[in-house]
C-alpha cells in the first residue's frame, strides 16, 4: 500500500513515512493510492470482533509496512480496558425510532478524537524507535483535537507537541483540559486569532521545507492520514452493531468542520460499506452546507467566522475537503492543484456542475443548525430520553431529523460529552451538565500556555527554543 498526494507532486510512500510526514511536500494531503475493498462476506466474518481487533482488520488494510503482529499490539494498547470509559470502546445509545447515537467520548478527553489520537499516541512512539529518531509535532485545534493530541502523547519517547489555538475561542473546559497539562513535551501556544489563522500557520510552516525538515515537523491535525485511517474503523464497528445482516443499509449523521470524521465516513463507503446518506451538519459557519446545496466553494475570512456555541466547528476553510474533492474530480491531480490555486488567487471555485454526483453517487446531503435549533435539539432531546448531547451532537441531531428514513437507521457520530460545553447546556436546560469523577478538580489545575500574536514567525521561534532535536 502506498499513499500519493491529492495534488500529485510527491512519489509514492508507504504509511510510516506519510505518519511522519503529515502535510505533503506539494502542500497536497495523502491518500492511497488506491482505496481497499471490503467484500459483504469479509464485513460479516468482522461481525464477532472486539473494537481493538476490528481496528486491526481495518488498518491492516492501510498499513502494510508495519509487522500485522505489531500492529495488532498497538491496536490492543490504543483500546485497552481502562482507556476508554465503555466495554464496547464505542457504544451504540439508541435515541428514538430508529436514530441512534454512536458514542465516540468515552476516551480520555471526553471528544471524538480521542479515537484515533490515542492510535496515534502508540503508532508514532513505535515508528520513532524503530528510526531511532524524533518528531516535533505542530497542530491546531478548535478545541477537542488538542487535548486529544496531548493527552494521547504526553511523556511519549521522541515526540514534542506544539498546540497552536485561538486564544479565547474554546470553551472553559477545554483550555483546562489542554493547558493544565505539565508534561515537558507539551507546549500550548493561545494565538490571537480564529482557528482558520492557526491552521494556515500549521500550513506555511508545513510548505517552509528547509523548516519542516531542520526540526523533524509533523501533524497530528486530520492532514495525517492516520488520523483519518483510524476514524473509518468506527463507521464498520457503528454499521456492523446497527446491523443483522449483509447488505443491509445505515445512515450516518456527522456534525461537521474540518471535513476529517465525514471523510472517514466517504471512504469507508467507498470501501463497500452500505451507506444510505452521509448527513453532514454545520453551525452558521455554514461553507461546506454551501458546497453541497450549490456546488460552489467559497471559505469565508477570519472576520467572516461567527463564534458560536458549537466552536469545535467554528471553521470556515476545512482542510480534508481536498481529499474529498479529489475523488469529486476522478482523481485528478493536476486539477486539485489547480482549484485550489484558483481558490488562493480568486477565494473559490465552481464545481456545480458535479453537484448531482454529491447525493446520487456519493450519498452526502447536508443542513444547517442555528444556536436556537442547538438549544431546542439539547432540550427537547433531553425531555424525551433522558440523554444529555452536546451542542455539536446537538447540531448534527437536528439536521438528521430532516433526512432520516423510517426503514433505515440513523447513526448520529456523538462528538463529545456535554461537560465541555457546561454554558451551553444550562442555557438549554437549566441543568448542569455532569462531571466525569476523574475530571472534578480540572478547573482549580494551574495552567501553563503561551499567548502570542498570530504570527508564524514568533510560533517558528518558539519552535527553534524547545524542539526534540
Amino acid at each position: 500500500m502506498k499513499y500519493c498526494s491529492t495534488r500529485g507532486g510527491m512519489n509514492p510512500l508507504p504509511f510510516s513515512d506519510i505518519l511522519l510526514e503529515g502535510l505533503a511536500p506539494d502542500g497536497g494531503l495523502a491518500l492511497p493510492e488506491t482505496l481497499p475493498q471490503v467484500s459483504a462476506e469479509q464485513l460479516e466474518a468482522w461481525r464477532k470482533l472486539d473494537y481493538a481487533s476490528l481496528a486491526t482488520e481495518v488498518l491492516g488494510l492501510f498499513i502494510d509496512d508495519i509487522p500485522r503482529e505489531d500492529l495488532n499490539r498497538l491496536t490492543q494498547a490504543a483500546y485497552a480496558p481502562g482507556v476508554f470509559d465503555s466495554p464496547d470502546v464505542v457504544p451504540l445509545k439508541p435515541l428514538y425510532g430508529k436514530t441512534s447515537l454512536l458514542g465516540l467520548s468515552q476516551g480520555p478527553t471526553l471528544a471524538f478524537k480521542d479515537m484515533a489520537m490515542q492510535f496515534l499516541g502508540q503508532v508514532f512512539e513505535y515508528v520513532l524507535t524503530k528510526r531511532g529518531t524524533t518528531l516535533n509535532i505542530v497542530g491546531a485545534t478548535s478545541g477537542d483535537t488538542g487535548s486529544a493530541a496531548e493527552y494521547a502523547l504526553r511523556g511519549k519517547k521522541g515526540v514534542a507537541v506544539f498546540m497552536l489555538s485561538p486564544h479565547g475561542r474554546m470553551s472553559d473546559f477545554q483550555r483546562a483540559q489542554m493547558y493544565s497539562l505539565q508534561d515537558p513535551n507539551i507546549h500550548n501556544l493561545a494565538l490571537k486569532g480564529v482557528f482558520d489563522e492557526c491552521q494556515d500557520i500549521v500550513k506555511a510552516l508545513a510548505g517552509d521545507l528547509e523548516f519542516k525538515s531542520a526540526y523533524r515537523l509533523g501533524a497530528v491535525n486530520s492532514i495525517n492520514w492516520a488520523r483519518i485511517a483510524a476514524q473509518i474503523v468506527y463507521y464498520f464497528w457503528g454499521w456492523l452493531r446497527a446491523t443483522s445482516g449483509p447488505g443491509q443499509k445505515v445512515s450516518f449523521a456527522v456534525p461537521t468542520g474540518n471535513f476529517g470524521n465525514i471523510l472517514s465516513g466517504h471512504l469507508a463507503r467507498e470501501m463497500g460499506l452500505p451507506v444510505a446518506k452521509l448527513v453532514l451538519a454545520t453551525n452558521e459557519n455554514n461553507v461546506l452546507e454551501e458546497f453541497f446545496r450549490t456546488g460552489v466553494y467559497r471559505p469565508r475570512s477570519a472576520a467572516q467566522t461567527h463564534a458560536t456555541s458549537s466552536p469545535s466547528m467554528d471553521i470556515s476553510r476545512a482542510s480534508n475537503f481536498e481529499r474529498f474533492v479529489f475523488d469529486l474530480v476522478g482523481r485528478d491531480a493536476g486539477k486539485v492543484a489547480q482549484l485550489w490555486k484558483q481558490l488562493e488567487q480568486q477565494g473559490e471555485f465552481d464545481l456545480s456542475e458535479l453537484k448531482p454526483q454529491l447525493e446520487s453517487r456519493y450519498g452526502f446531503i447536508a443542513g444547517v443548525s442555528t444556536h436556537q435549533d442547538r438549544l431546542k435539539t439539547i432540550r427537547s432531546v433531553y425531555d424525551e430520553t433522558g440523554v444529555l448531547i452536546d451542542p455539536h451532537t446537538a447540531d448534527a441531531v437536528k439536521v438528521a431529523a430532516e433526512h432520516a428514513d423510517a426503514d433505515i437507521p440513523m447513526l448520529v457520530l456523538e462528538t463529545a460529552l456535554p461537560v465541555k460545553f457546561a454554558e451551553t447546556i444550562r442555557e438549554a436546560t437549566g441543568q448542569i451538565a455532569p462531571v466525569p469523577a476523574h475530571l472534578q478538580d480540572l478547573p482549580s489545575l494551574p495552567q501553563r500556555v503561551q499567548v502570542m500574536a498570530c504570527d508564524a514567525s514568533l510560533v517558528k521561534d518558539y519552535i527553534r527554543q524547545h524542539a526534540e532535536i
